[in-house]
């Protein structure tokens, strides 16, 4: 019986993971299409309030994703029977998602095993979300220092003369 409950709740665990996954590569693609509208139509603007515009915006939106994959898992607690309200479920969910790990609500022995797939979750989905932001900050970096290059290049072959 306790290998069916560790096997179920890896299971579980794992089918959660999958669909937190595929939620935030939807986000991320969504995000992904908005960007190349946005540079097709040349509305992407290399300065401090475009670039902080851009990025503010792609932090809120991965940050959606993960609001959404929080409260999945927090939905799989609370059907689980492992909180009597959503809102705890929510709350732990955070926590675990976080690896903040208060330890103020605990899941039962049969379910902790869950807690901790999410907080593995979780560090995934921070760093997906770490690293698609830092793919937009350092296309804007390119684009900035290629633009400055281009612009130098005429006053640098001018001095050699």
């Amino acid at each position: 019986m306790k290998g069916y409950c560790l096997n179920g709740n890896l299971i579980i665990g794992c089918l959660t993971m999958a669909v937190c996954l595929a939620i935030q590569c939807v986000i991320l693609s969504i995000l992904l299409r908005v960007l190349f509208e946005l540079k097709k139509k040349q509305l992407l603007q290399l300065t401090l309030a475009g670039v902080s515009f851009v990025l503010i915006a792609v932090m809120l939106g991965m940050l959606a994703g993960n609001l959404l994959q929080m409260a999945i898992w927090a939905g799989l607690f609370y059907a689980c029977g492992e909180f009597e309200e959503f809102a705890t479920a929510f709350y732990h969910s955070v926590v675990n998602f976080t690896t903040l790990g208060y330890g103020d609500f605990v899941m039962s022995k049969g379910r902790r095993l869950l807690g901790a797939l999410e907080a593995a979750n979780g560090v995934i989905m921070f760093g997906l979300t770490t690293g698609f932001l830092f793919a937009v900050l350092s296309t804007f970096i390119h684009q900035a220092w290629e633009k400055r290059t281009a612009q130098d290049a005429p006053a640098q072959l001018g001095n050699r003369g």
